[in-house]
């Protein structure tokens, strides 16, 4: 007669934990860390604080002569001068009427010719030898021969600004168009886009984000161009406040013109920034 045998089940093992994932601490200094509004507001202001310290200590120390350097003090002595005895307001409203200008003519011209030298070879063959030329040339070479085709007005400033800035655009937009990604352009063929389809609804969609940030970083440079059409000719800008402040050796007035020049570029850069947040916010994701 068969034993009945009993069948004793061991203990099953404990399952083996995975060791907790290390905890990273998050450090200010580390490479490639992201920093927070708040903190990138402080920061930024905090160096601006530390360089008006320095810069007062020098001056009003007796460290440097007020000819060649005015103190913080005297600078904005004479900024009060320049807005109520020199109207400055004037000078300002010029010079901004002036970069705009220039810079919306180059843009108006250069973004289809770059769009079109991005998207067609020929194009490029055809164009890029001559705009990579010319985009080494400097606008202030141009101002004699400006001078004598249209003289000392408005229009020659205009020129110089469009000059400095039309083949920057011309290329750098070139170049965010033809980068477009190639299985985009062949999926679009696939669902039967022709050329024109491809040009409209795939390369100038996908570029606008970078055409509008080089939009952005020419305007800076454009800020740079105003000043040497304001140098020659001018009775009006902050250029020419600047050369005749020069004159006098009157450096609190120049260091003014140089901080009211970046302050007004760079409200020109936050608001292009928004607008281009606002308006392509899905290129950041």
């Amino acid at each position: 007669m068969a034993s009945n045998t009993s069948h004793v089940v061991a203990p099953a093992a404990p399952a083996m934990s995975a060791p907790p994932a290390p905890v990273r601490r998050r450090r200010g200094m580390a490479p490639l860390e992201p920093v927070g509004p708040t903190a990138r507001w402080v920061l930024g202001l905090a160096f601006f604080v530390l360089f008006v310290a320095v810069w007062a200590f020098f001056t009003l120390g007796g460290f440097v002569s007020p000819t060649f350097l005015a103190s913080p003090i005297t600078m904005v002595k004479e900024a009060w001068l320049l807005f109520t005895e020199y109207n400055f307001i004037h000078d300002i409203g010029m010079t901004v009427w002036r970069v705009l200008g220039g810079f919306i003519l180059a843009a108006v011209i250069a973004v289809p010719l770059g769009i079109a030298m991005g998207a067609y070879k020929p194009v490029e063959a055809f164009l890029e030898p001559f705009v990579s030329f010319c985009r080494y040339l400097p606008a202030s070479a141009f101002i004699p021969l400006l001078i004598l085709w249209a003289g000392i007005g408005e229009t020659q400033k205009l020129l110089v600004i469009f000059i400095g800035s039309v083949f920057q655009i011309i290329l750098m937009v070139a170049v965010t168009v033809g980068g477009a990604r190639k299985d985009l352009v062949e999926a679009a063929y696939t669902l039967g886009a022709d050329s024109r389809g491809i040009v409209r609804r795939v390369l100038i969609p996908g570029a606008a984000p970078g055409i509008a940030e080089t939009l952005r970083l020419v305007l800076g440079w454009a800020w740079t161009y105003v000043i040497v059409a304001e140098l020659i000719g001018s009775s009006s800008g902050i250029g020419h406040m600047i050369t005749d402040s020069q004159a006098l050796l009157n450096t609190g007035q120049i260091i003014f013109g140089i901080i009211v020049i970046g302050l007004i570029g760079l409200v020109s850069d936050f608001v292009f920034k928004a607008i281009n947040k606002r308006l392509f916010g899905w290129a950041s994701l």
